[in-house]
């Protein structure tokens, strides 16, 4: 006699329905990225589509941002090519370009009017505080999902304040830490994958 196997209380991941679906939601994501995408990318591609667990979201993030360009077009192309193949990964890639690129040569045509002006110069500086604030607070409600990495918390948690005292305070290139402390963590990863999951043998 089997044992039954208690059913997963986890609900059921979504997908987007068609190429135009990938491009109005990367379009409707675009257009409210001003200043902290990455806040509105987890909560729209996790909390409220469904079409990524946290985890997943934590671990395609951190391929796109290793990619070149723009780490949220390299996101939405990486999920485009998963569902629909090559016209996904451009579907999705319009949808974050096309309206965003309007609505930048406006209001580059609108600043360039009121550039000089204190009231302008003020507003950025205070958006960019709020940018500030919703990348942070996403970081910080993106932490749980390292209970579940190989390296563990303590781990992961060094190599982030490595790579903070690094970029932050070295002022070393991007490059360099994502060669030096990027590399090292792959390399300590695979060290630990491999110590957790035994090599299967005949």
């Amino acid at each position: 006699m089997t044992e039954a196997t208690a059913p997963s209380t986890a609900p059921a991941l979504n997908a987007p329905t068609s190429r135009t679906d990938l491009f109005v939601s990367f379009t409707w994501l675009a257009l409210q990225g001003f200043g902290g995408v990455l806040a509105v990318v987890q909560r729209e591609l996790v909390e409220k589509k469904r079409w990524m667990t946290r985890d997943q979201f934590v671990e395609e993030w951190a391929v796109a941002q290793i990619m070149p360009g723009p780490n949220v077009v390299n996101l939405s192309m990486m999920i485009g090519g998963r569902y629909f193949g090559l016209s996904g990964a451009l579907a999705a890639l319009a949808g974050m370009l096309a309206a965003p690129l309007v609505v930048v040569l406006l209001l580059a045509v609108l600043y360039g009017t009121v550039a000089e002006q204190p009231v302008a110069q003020g507003a950025l500086r205070g958006m960019g505080a709020v940018a500030a604030g919703l990348i942070t607070a996403t970081g910080i409600k993106l932490i749980a999902a390292l209970d579940n990495n190989a390296m563990g918390r303590l781990a992961c948690s060094l190599l982030a304040a490595l790579t903070f005292v690094a970029i932050a305070l070295l002022r070393w290139p991007l490059l360099w830490v994502l060669l030096g402390v990027g590399g090292g963590a792959c390399l300590w990863a695979y060290h630990v994958l491999g110590r957790i999951t035994p090599t299967a043998r005949p």
